[in-house]
């Protein structure tokens, strides 16, 4: 059994090592969502680089795409395909981009145009229920993205259709690329809109993996209704400098900040692994 605590801070090192190498990504994004992607990959999803092909597999969209470095590290770690790929991560003609490419074994689909990822999975998600499928579908949304119209029309629709196979994750670290995500377009209360549709609203520490495993095991008992969970996470989770810094959205980091945030999550790390 994985121990999820651990293999967060793990993912994190890998995250920032591997963006400190390429001298791009973002990052505050990257660690606020690093614990729902290890939930999910290393818990919950029946999603293996062996059964990749196979259609009852569980499928995962991420549709803030933009934190497509955390998924790349979650791939690689589960064997999608070998770590020494990122080497060229974001380097010339290298198919691991700053957004998710299709290009990459275990991706579902390209993403990063925000308020495409929620409508494609309600389309998997009623695909499986016209075909009887088992499968699952999974996808993670930002809450800046949440301002995207096209969000709300796939909310309607995946209460419409009754998909209890869908889950929706709300990455709520409440900071975006221009600042607070309540300066530039007030959202109060996310668990009383989805609610509202017509989903079932599960409100959790989002960089708690304990909470999100508990969460993901009442989604999957949830019958008639699609699940949301709000995960109320912290941009830039596990390195003080970057914490509730909306700087770090989308930024590198010099050799000193590197060896900083290097040591403050190794000994995270070996803290979990105790």
């Amino acid at each position: 059994m994985v121990n999820l605590k651990e293999k967060s801070w793990q993912i994190r090192e890998d995250i920032v090592t591997l963006i400190h190498h390429a001298g791009s990504g973002h990052i505050g994004g990257d660690m606020s969502v690093t614990d729902i992607l290890v939930t999910l990959y290393y818990k919950h999803m029946n999603c293996t680089p062996e059964n990749q092909n196979d259609p009852n597999r569980d499928r995962f969209i991420l549709s803030k795409g933009h934190s497509a470095e955390a998924l790349y590290c979650v791939l690689a770690d589960k064997g999608f395909f070998p770590k020494s790929d990122l080497d060229n991560y974001s380097g010339y003609k290298s198919k691991y981009i700053g957004h998710p490419s299709h290009k990459v074994n275990g991706i579902e689909m390209s993403s990063g145009s925000l308020g495409h990822g929620l409508p494609v999975s309600v389309g998997m998600a009623l695909a499986g229920k016209m075909n009887h499928a088992p499968y699952r579908v999974y996808t993670v949304l930002g809450d800046g993205e949440l301002a995207e119209g096209s969000v709300w029309e796939g909310v309607m629709a995946g209460a419409h259709y009754k998909l209890d196979n869908l889950t929706a994750f709300v990455d709520r670290n409440r900071l975006q690329i221009s600042g607070s995500t309540e300066d530039v377009m007030t959202q109060g209360s996310q668990e009383e809109r989805w609610a509202a549709f017509g989903w079932h609203v599960i409100s959790v520490p989002g960089n708690d993996t304990d909470a999100l495993d508990r969460a993901v095991e009442e989604a999957k008992s949830t019958k008639g209704k699609p699940t949301v969970i709000i995960a109320n996470t912290t941009k830039g989770c596990g390195v003080s400098f970057m914490e509730n810094k909306a700087v770090w959205h989308h930024k590198s980091l010099t050799d000193e900040e590197f060896k900083q945030a290097m040591s403050e999550l190794e000994q995270r790390r070996a803290e979990a692994h105790e």
